[in-house]
């Protein structure tokens, strides 16, 4: 397994829909973070989107994986293939 950036921005996702679809998009987060797919989140500041740390065999698998997501058909994405560099000062 690899390990993946995603800068996510969502793009078309209207105010009202959005807050339609928070509960289950929070749900299948949840979820995935919960089977280890999911390392890390973090929600940008103007709310356009979201950084996502993720584990999975190759880029489409980040796709499959990340299609379960409610907000989906919102994403436009930009994976990065990343390694931990270990700080050698520790």
């Amino acid at each position: 397994m690899k390990k993946f950036m995603l800068n996510i921005q969502l793009v078309g996702l209207d105010n009202e829909t959005r807050m339609k679809l928070l509960p289950k998009e929070q749900q299948v987060v949840k979820e995935l973070e919960q089977n280890g797919s999911i390392l890390d989140t973090f929600i940008k500041l103007d709310m356009s989107g979201i950084y996502i740390v993720m584990i999975a065999s190759d880029q489409e698998d980040v796709h499959s994986k990340l299609s379960t997501l409610p907000y989906y058909p919102y994403m436009k994405i930009e994976i990065v293939p990343v390694r931990v560099v270990n700080n050698i000062n520790q």
